[in-house]
């Protein structure tokens, strides 16, 4: 396994590092968990620019690295849901759509093609893992003690950050479905 694969698969450990340190009460566990976060982010710029530079993009990374990501993002999303910062529906549309997109792979696979991401996939990641620190550091303000007069335009502002993911998210996944129909519909 090389580094870049190796960096994938830590970034599935530190996604459940992550999450377990989202239900520890207090504010050092939140810093802990925005630790993790970061480290598990920087990973996923990082295993890519690796395999690439090395000329080491190997089939495991093309398929595991959306997989990492997925675990890692679902789950702090899924987690804010418990935590009540966020509303099920918003993570249920994510969920449905890494689900089809997921299931366009499994698909490819079964016809031994592998399907990368793409850069609108990319952006995607990248608006959820802002809204995710976003909401990082709301905890950590709330869990602090301190009295901040503007809680309430923050998790208005956490909301308006999860319609972009949202937004983002669908237009990722349609985008993906029609460069990929092929691979279900057998046409080219």
């Amino acid at each position: 396994m090389n580094l870049a694969n190796k960096l994938t698969v830590s970034r599935i450990v530190l996604a459940g590092v992550f999450i377990f340190c989202l239900f520890i009460r207090g504010v050092g566990a939140k810093f802990t968990a925005l630790a993790v976060f970061l480290t598990a982010s920087i990973t996923d710029y990082y295993d890519g620019l690796i395999a690439r530079r090395s000329n080491s993009i190997t089939d495991f990374g093309k398929l595991m690295d959306p997989i990492a990501d997925k675990i890692l993002i679902l789950g702090g999303f899924l987690a804010f849901v418990e935590m009540k910062i966020i509303p099920a529906w918003m993570v249920m549309v994510i969920i449905a759509r890494e689900l089809v997109v997921t299931g366009i792979r499994v698909l490819a696979l079964s016809q031994k093609k592998v399907l990368a991401a793409e850069v609108a996939g990319k952006h995607k990641t990248v608006s959820q893992i802002v809204a995710i620190l976003f909401i990082l550091l709301f905890l950590i303000i709330r869990d602090s003690g301190f009295t901040f007069r503007y809680i309430d335009y923050y998790a208005k502002g956490v909301y308006a950050l999860m319609l972009i993911c949202i937004t983002m998210t669908l237009t990722s996944g349609i985008s993906f479905m029609l460069r990929n129909k092929y691979i279900f519909t057998g046409e080219k």
